[in-house]
Order: structure tokens, then C-alpha cells, then sequence
């Protein structure tokens, strides 16, 4: 039970709620005969604007051919994607509005809140369209289970809130609020293992990249090129590792600022400008921080010889 008077919930929901949108999404896949047929797909999505942007997750419409939203009053429009960011999960869309009227003209803009200072323990609601139910967004409550949850992906490592609020199938890119309407994450159903928790987004990820998602249709990151992995104790004495701290080197990607500065598979980098590294994360977070051709100095650990090498970051491919 939410220790938390109704009146709270139901206020920050109707703050909330006129914001969220269905997104109904159309793909074309093939089959092992190499048939192609149609798939149709749900998620949910955040008005942020009144020029009819949407902000949602990446994989809601990730390769879709079209896409329609439907408003909390019912009305449904066509919408195109302006930007998307695969590191982060999110994606931002346009209304097409035919009638060349602002049809947000009387939304204002929504409050997104400093998910920088969320507390484990706090009351969160989740808004979105689960499974695709018509009616409107419903809601669902919960606390903040844990904060900065890395869970590693394919394109990288994402800092998630984690919740025990449900979030289902369908609820994906709507927001995760807390007790006075900010919206303070973008809710995501993207971990399929997952059982009676939920992950979200944190907002202020979002706010770093909105406008270059809207201005550009994609965020510039500084990029070294290097796959790691931490080292454990194990890892170490089975390698026969010079030290047990630091990023082990696994990869180099061709091209990339790590290969033209000599950085090679089975180096440890134990530092990033002076610093020391303990977790990749680490690594990959200093990372995030910088600029494109900006320098940054890489202490490497080679078979147990310690030398500096000065990378210029580009921006990533």
C-alpha cells in the first residue's frame, strides 16, 4: 500500500496525463521464406512542446514505415521521426498536422523534473497505453526501487531508474512521474527478463540530447573506439594480468581515434586524464563528458610497461 493520499496521484496524473500519446507503429519484416508482411506495434510517447514533438523510446520506432498517435481526446494523427539515439533508447517525433493549425496550441510545455535528485524509496507513477487498450493513458504506482542501474546492451551501457511500478508492453517512451507531475524518467519495457520490476530512463539523459535530436536527427558523441571489459581477480590471474584494476582492452575498432594513437587489444587502461578507473563505466562515462577532437590522456598498462598516450576523440560513427 502507498503510504500517500489519492488526491496526489490523481492530481499529478491529470497534470500528466493530456501530455501522453499512443503510438501506433507499422514495420515490414521477413519470414524465413522471405516473405514480407506488415507487423503493427504499440508504445506510448510525451507531447514536449506545441509544436507537436514527441518524445519516445528508439525501440518503439525503431525501422517503422509508418506511424500514427493518438491524443488523449482521441484524435489521431500521422507523425514522422526528427531523431533518434540508439545509445540512449530515445527518439523524438513530429505531429504531421494537415490542417497547418497548432493542434497543440493549448498544451503547455510539460515540466520535466532533475531526475539528479531522485531518492531510492520515493513514489513514482507510470503513465502510458499498455498492450495498446484503448481509452486513454492508465496509471500505475510504485517507488523507486534503485538508482543508476547499468545495464549493458548491444550499443552500450544505459544508467537506468529502476521501479517497481508496473510497466508492460505498450508503456514504453511514456513518462515515469513523481508526486507533483514532473515527469522524471521515460519508461521503457525494453528488458525482457525482467520480472515485477521496471526500468526507465533518467530525464535529465533526455534533456542533454532533446535539441540536437530535434536540430540534427542525432546526437554528436565523442568517440575512442575500444571495447572493454573490467578486470576481475579472476580474469587477472587466469590471464596472467600485470594488475587487477583498470579497463582490459578487448577490441579496437579500425579507423577510430584508439587505433591511430596505438592502442591495442590486451592493453589496460588504468587512467583517463589522471584518473583512475575501477569500473568501464567509469571509462565510458569521463568519455560521454568530452567534446569531439578534444584531447584525452590515457594511461595504458602494456604486459606490465606503464606509458601515457594522448587520444583525439572524434565524433562517433
Amino acid at each position: 500500500m502507498i503510504p500517500i493520499n489519492e488526491e496526489t496521484i490523481i492530481n499529478a496524473f491529470e497534470k500528466v496525463s493530456k501530455h501522453v500519446v499512443n503510438i501506433a507503429s507499422v514495420r515490414m519484416v521477413t519470414d524465413q521464406l522471405f516473405r514480407v508482411f506488415p507487423v503493427e506495434g504499440v508504445g506510448s510517447g510525451i507531447i514536449i512542446d506545441n509544436q507537436g514533438h514527441i518524445l519516445t523510446n528508439y525501440h518503439v520506432v525503431d525501422h517503422a514505415r509508418r506511424l500514427k498517435v493518438t491524443l488523449n481526446d482521441g484524435k489521431t494523427f500521422s507523425a514522422k521521426v526528427i531523431g533518434t539515439d540508439k545509445l540512449t533508447d530515445l527518439a523524438v517525433l513530429q505531429i504531421e498536422n494537415r490542417d497547418n493549425n497548432s493542434a497543440f496550441d493549448f498544451i503547455t510545455s510539460i515540466e520535466l523534473g532533475n531526475s539528479d535528485s531522485l531518492r531510492v524509496g520515493q513514489i513514482v507513477i507510470a503513465i502510458g497505453n499498455p498492450f495498446g487498450l484503448t481509452g486513454g493513458p492508465t496509471v500505475t504506482t510504485g517507488i523507486i526501487s534503485s538508482l543508476n542501474r547499468n545495464i549493458e546492451f548491444e550499443e552500450g551501457i544505459l544508467e537506468l531508474v529502476q521501479t517497481d511500478a508496473a510497466i508492460n508492453p505498450g508503456n514504453s517512451g511514456g513518462p515515469l512521474v513523481n508526486t507533483n507531475g514532473e515527469v522524471i524518467a521515460i519508461n521503457t519495457a525494453k528488458i525482457p527478463y525482467a520480472h515485477g520490476i521496471g526500468f526507465a530512463v533518467p530525464v535529465n539523459t533526455a534533456k542533454t540530447i532533446l535539441q540536437e535530436l530535434i536540430q540534427y536527427g542525432k546526437v554528436n558523441r565523442p568517440w575512442l573506439g575500444v571495447s572493454t571489459i573490467n578486470i576481475t581477480n579472476r580474469i587477472a590471474r587466469y590471464y596472467r594480468l600485470p594488475t587487477n584494476e583498470g579497463a582490459l582492452v578487448v577490441k579496437v575498432e579500425e579507423y577510430s581515434p584508439a587505433a591511430d594513437a596505438g592502442i591495442r587489444p590486451g592493453d589496460i587502461i588504468e587512467e583517463i586524464d589522471e584518473k583512475r578507473i575501477e569500473e568501464i563505466t567509469e571509462l565510458s562515462s569521463r568519455i560521454k563528458k568530452k567534446k569531439a577532437k578534444e584531447n584525452t590522456l590515457l594511461s595504458i598498462n602494456r604486459y606490465g610497461r606503464r606509458f601515457n598516450i594522448s587520444v583525439t576523440l572524434e565524433n562517433q560513427p
